[in-house]
């Protein structure tokens, strides 16, 4: 019998694959595309966002049928499905007037599409899925495979956007990835990140903002409404307000991270890749502020979503802006040509004395993520990331 497979399953009524070896397992929907669940191998504990609201396949999304769940137009069709770490693509945030007069979602096309299987192939040294999806009003195809090695606590994803037509486009890409309960949980896990200095949304959330708008900060304290200071690092700090951050990545390093570390728990999780191509983290939080469906009052996520640029106002107003803190806030590609990014997303035991996670870096075929005990100095994991595209 194989010691890493991949299988078709069911996902909370999801059409989905999963991906295992000895150590860890990882699902992805093929309903937008997105990656659901990643743990170790008989824990109970999921370290990526679970929405709290039953979700159906986005394609099958009708404002008639649907929106008193999920909510109306371009925001419901993306909410109905989403969960985990969505992939958008094209354009972060809303659609553009046109675009949602053509039934298009939030945060682009490949979010809320079917996508097809290529491939699903798994033997004694490694699992492999090959996903696809083509965004037909844009004119991309995205490819993502997920390699999974033997005995590997860590998923090496490289994905490809291909260019179909003649002309170059200017579009963003951004991996919305979220957190939340129980891994990170107020009072026992902190997000640390290779991030400098950033900027808080300039619209407020609805009347119940934590943090105050349009601020700049240095990584990880801001503002708050009332004049304080909150620690971003910290999730879920006042029940009631919810808060959109745009923070630019440190540009000196070769790889970037995020990471969450659970005390509790004793579980560190996240994701390393390169700043150059994704500058940018948008750290967003809903903390039971939004009392309409599917959000219901009820919710807690933490989104750290990294990629082309820094807010979810739509690829109109980064057109316009094309820059902030002298960093391109969106991207381009030549007609006919391709673009490749590849990331890493890990989880692992953390030794009960670490206080915080120091660095995480690539080193060769191996991830390396340094801890932090009291008065100890540094400890390290070190998590093999065999790259079969290298």
């Amino acid at each position: 019998m194989s010691r890493c497979a991949v299988d078709a399953i069911t996902w909370n009524d999801r059409q989905a694959y999963r991906l295992s070896n000895a150590r860890v397992a990882l699902t992805a929907l093929l309903g937008g595309g997105h990656l659901v669940d990643f743990r170790l191998c008989g824990s109970p504990i999921n370290v990526l966002w679970e929405s709290p609201w039953p979700t159906i396949e986005p394609q099958t999304f009708s404002s008639r049928e649907h929106a008193a769940l999920y909510g109306d137009g371009p925001a419901g069709r993306f909410l109905c499905g989403y969960t985990g770490h969505a992939l958008a693509l094209g354009y972060f945030g809303m659609p553009s007037s046109e675009e949602a007069e053509r039934g298009m979602g939030l945060h682009g096309e490949a979010a809320n599409s079917e996508w097809k299987i290529v491939s699903a192939v798994a033997d004694d040294e490694s699992a492999t899925l090959v996903m696809e999806v083509t965004l037909h009003v844009y004119r991309l195809h995205f490819r993502r495979e997920i390699f999974l090695p033997r005995d590997a606590f860590t998923a090496c994803i490289t994905e490809i956007v291909t260019n179909l037509s003649g002309d170059p486009v200017e579009f963003q890409w951004v991996q919305h990835s979220a957190f939340g309960e129980p891994f990170f949980a107020n009072g026992e896990a902190t997000l640390f990140a290779s991030g400098k200095r950033g900027v808080t949304w300039p619209a407020g959330y609805e009347g119940r903002e934590l943090l105050a708008g349009d601020v700049e900060f240095r990584w990880p304290y801001v503002q708050s409404i009332d004049g304080g200071s909150v620690n971003l690092s910290q999730p879920f700090v006042r029940d009631g307000t919810g808060f959109v951050a745009g923070l630019l990545l440190d540009s000196d390093r070769e790889n970037a991270f995020v990471a969450v570390h659970n005390r509790r728990h004793q579980l560190v999780a996240g994701y390393c890749f390169n700043p150059m191509l994704f500058p940018w983290i948008v750290l967003w939080e809903e903390n039971r502020a939004r009392e309409s469906a599917p959000w219901n009052g009820r919710t807690r996520v933490r989104g750290v979503e990294f990629g082309t640029s820094p807010m979810p106002l739509g690829l109109d107003h980064a057109r316009n802006i094309r820059s902030l803190f002298d960093t391109p806030v969106l991207t381009s590609i030549p007609g006919r040509s391709r673009m490749e990014a590849q990331y890493d997303l890990f989880l692992h035991p953390a030794p009960p004395q670490w206080t915080q996670i120091k660095d995480v870096r690539r080193f060769d075929d191996s991830l390396v993520v340094r801890g932090d005990s009291r008065g100890d100095g540094n400890e390290e994991i070190r998590l093999d990331r065999r790259n079969r595209r290298r």
